[in-house]
């Protein structure tokens, strides 16, 4: 059993070994599942768990510390080839369910580096150069989407959920004036934010977070295709007013987690500044458009954002987490600022030691700018550009496919790299359909052959349930693309007669 440590000149000796354990362990655990996701129901995978976990340890005796806790010299092979045998793989071109994607493998090696040396950033001596990393990452970032690097500011998040909460919270405070902070709201305001149908969960999150309550956030109707509708935007901004309520932020969604609808980005940024609202764009998935020359135009309109949510472990492939949030002006930041004379005193800035501490709802935090820079660096933007083009390409081959298909029926064209449909059982039932749909999807997820993703379409009543196809791996090919709806159409026949589906049906 070795205690040496990954950090310091023998850091790396100690950790080759290891290295080589689990990518043994890894090609072992892909070998076994031989899918993208392990066969069989939740609960015998529990069992299997439990069994690894429970049943490889010593056996507890009256008066000694659980069994948990007892050594086992081999657990770092055995239990990574078990997480690889029993994990979604989204390498897999069967598994494309989610925004989920397959991380670049220089991604991966830079964020070992980081894992080895442990930088936190929440104050400069705990991370000299990461420190200094981030905040040139974030000039290229607000550059790319088209802020001035000098007046914008940003910081690494955990994902669009922190970083809808942080748009939010500096929309409450800029529009509602900085005593928010300290006293609470101002009494008799009632604060409103004007989001989409289609809008990530997220935003009501943030808004209950935010002491707003999840009623604070309206929500306005959508087009087909799951975009904000701009007549109804203006619509329910009057409506707001009327009402006696104060619009403190519009956000606009570039990438719409189902669709990847892109709002009216222009409308939603002219109506927000006659309202006087904070306009946030939440392009958690869709700014991976911005390395693309052919998808970069839709979103035109960003760069009169107030904040703006990407994550690069979406169309960014950085594994998880890579998130990104910017304001277009630095000054905006200020309710967040804060000091604490054991990380960031006064006179260590006045020195010239930087702190990112007042850029964060966290304190510790790791450099995940670094595999991000390193994949910068590595690919470039037309890189990177390239693998979005690519999935685009297998969105528009999936659609086409579902066309020819009678027994599939699109939902509309893709915007980005998804592909919403369903199958159509010979019932012609809207109701038999939502069930046939959400069971023919347990059916492939139980034979282990493939992960599809369910959403529902907005509105009331039968026939709303639709599969998705969220294609975000660029080496996948479009006769495996092909192949896996044709494993859908083979498991929704299957279901249609009452029998579970296997493969080769």
């Amino acid at each position: 059993m070795s205690t040496r440590l990954s950090g310091g000149a023998d850091g790396p000796d100690a950790l080759r070994p290891l290295l080589e354990q689990v990518l043994a362990g890894l090609r072992a655990g892909a070998e076994r599942r031989a899918g993208p996701i392990p066969a069989g129901r939740p609960e015998e995978l529990a069992e299997q768990v439990a069994e690894q976990v429970a049943g490889h340890l010593a056996a507890q005796s009256a008066g000694q510390a659980p069994a948990a806790f007892a050594a086992e010299p081999d657990a770092l092979a055995r239990l990574t080839e078990f997480l690889a045998h029993g994990s979604a793989d989204p390498a897999d071109p069967a598994c494309a369910a989610h925004l989920h994607c397959p991380p670049l493998a220089v991604a991966v090696a830079a964020d070992l580096a980081v894992s080895a040396l442990n930088p936190s950033l929440d104050s400069w001596d705990q991370a000299p150069v990461a420190t200094s990393l981030e905040t040139a990452l974030l000039a290229e970032l607000a550059a790319l989407v088209g802020f001035d690097p000098a007046e914008a500011a940003g910081v690494l998040t955990s994902g669009g959920t922190e970083s809808n909460l942080m748009g939010l919270m500096l929309a409450r405070d800029q529009v509602l004036a900085a005593e928010v902070e300290l006293d609470g709201l101002p009494a008799g305001v009632r604060p409103r934010i004007l989001a989409s149908q289609a809008a990530h969960f997220s935003v009501q999150r943030a808004a209950a977070l935010l002491g707003l309550g999840e009623r604070a956030v309206r929500a306005v109707p959508v087009d087909r295709e799951l975009r904000m509708d701009p007549a109804a935007l203006a619509e329910a901004l009057a409506d707001t007013v009327r009402e006696g309520g104060t619009p403190i932020a519009v956000v606009a969604t570039a990438g719409t987690t189902d669709t990847g609808a892109v709002d009216p980005l222009h409308t939603a940024a002219d109506l927000a500044a006659e309202y006087g609202a904070w306009l946030h764009v939440d392009a958690a998935y869709g700014g991976g458009a911005l390395l693309s020359d052919r998808l970069a135009p839709l979103l035109d309109g960003i760069a009169r954002a107030d904040s703006v949510s990407l994550d690069w472990h979406k169309l960014g492939w950085q594994p998880a987490a890579a998130g990104v949030f910017l304001v277009r002006r630095a000054r905006t930041y200020a309710s967040l600022a804060r000091r604490a004379v054991y990380l960031n005193p006064a006179d260590d800035e006045r020195a010239g030691y930087p702190s990112l501490l007042g850029l964060s709802l966290r304190t510790t935090r790791r450099a995940d700018a670094f595999k991000i820079a390193v994949t910068l660096r590595t690919l470039g933007r037309a890189g990177l550009g390239r693998l979005v083009d690519s999935c685009h390409d297998l969105a528009l081959g999936a659609a086409d496919t579902v066309r020819r298909e009678p027994a599939l029926e699109l939902h509309c064209a893709p915007v980005l790299t998804t592909v919403v449909f369903r199958y159509l059982p010979a019932s012609g039932d809207p109701a038999a359909a939502d069930r046939c749909n959400a069971e023919l999807r347990r059916a492939l997820l139980r034979a282990g052959r493939a992960v599809v993703g369910r959403t529902e379409l907005p509105g009331e009543g039968p026939g709303r349930v639709r599969l998705k196809l969220t294609l975000l791996n660029p080496h996948t090919t479009g006769e495996q693309v092909a192949a896996l709806l044709a494993e859908v159409v083979r498991a929704g026949r299957a279901v249609e007669r009452g029998e579970e589906w296997a493969e080769g049906e």
